[in-house]
């Protein structure tokens, strides 16, 4: 059966491995050695037993793909792998309520899960525009007078995501803006809101590829966007037009990032 691994948070089917009888020494890296060679990790987290269950730690593993993280289960489960004793590894079936709503993977975790798939030089991006956004702040008014608000730095990006092995391109929208430190100054906000927005715009983009893994192990990419995406069907041109007369409706994108919800 084909498996769908989607640039988002991974949630839910069976994608979390619980492990148990961790010792007082276990450490997230030895974690992380031992079940990256399953498949590729989003994140692993240790935390300390509650009282009532005795000394030791417990651990979330997550996994992109729920077909490695059951290979993993089946391998680790009542091996004492980094420690004396043996392990409890079970599928984690607990959801939170935050869990039904899936986030975004952030740039660098969106990077590391294409590299993984494509390879290095499997896929590639560049940035179409970056941009300032003038500000358009009123200053608020209190009584006895009128106080200036701070100062912000704000940065709109579009940026264009190729993955030419599959004819797949696509484009994503970031949008930052940071309040300006005095103590660092204009310059200083202004390039961390740059980053951001570059950041943001290529998480962005990579949120309309879906990878589906075949029985076979084979790789096939899709382009997945429900909604009618008009950033993926204009010119270059026409785009930059299109966000100098709209780009007040960009500042109203929401931040994207990255949540760790188990």
């Amino acid at each position: 059966m084909a498996e769908i691994v989607e640039f988002r948070v991974p949630q839910g089917n069976g994608r979390t491995l619980l492990v148990l009888g961790l010792e007082l020494e276990a450490s997230e890296h030895a974690l992380h050695l031992t079940f990256s060679a399953f498949g590729l990790l989003h994140s692993v987290r240790v935390h300390r037993n509650a009282s009532v269950a005795g000394p030791g730690y417990h651990a979330f593993v997550k996994f992109y793909s729920a077909r490695d993280a059951s290979k993993a289960q089946q391998v680790c489960n009542g091996r004492s792998l980094f420690q004396k004793t043996a392990l409890k590894v079970c599928i984690c079936t607990r959801q939170r309520a935050l869990a039904k709503q899936t986030l975004p993977l952030s740039s660098c975790k969106s990077q590391e899960l294409a590299n993984y798939y494509l390879g290095f030089n499997g896929w590639s991006s560049r940035i179409i525009t970056l941009q300032n956004v003038p500000g358009f702040e009123e200053d608020e008014k209190e009584e006895g007078g009128t106080l200036p608000r701070p100062h912000h730095s704000k940065y709109l990006c579009v940026q264009e995501l190729n993955i030419p092995s599959y004819g797949i391109y696509t484009r994503g929208i970031g949008v930052a803006e940071l309040q300006v430190d005095p103590s660092q100054g204009f310059l200083t906000a202004s390039r961390n809101a740059q980053k951001f927005a570059v950041q943001q715009a290529l998480s962005d983009a990579f949120r309309k590829i879906l990878f589906i893994i075949l029985e076979n192990g084979k790789l096939a990419v899709e382009y997945s966007c429900p909604e009618n995406d008009l950033i993926d069907c204009l010119s270059e041109e026409e785009l930059r037009g299109q966000i100098q007369v709209t780009e007040l409706s960009f500042s109203q994108l929401d931040p994207l990032g990255e949540e760790e919800v188990f």
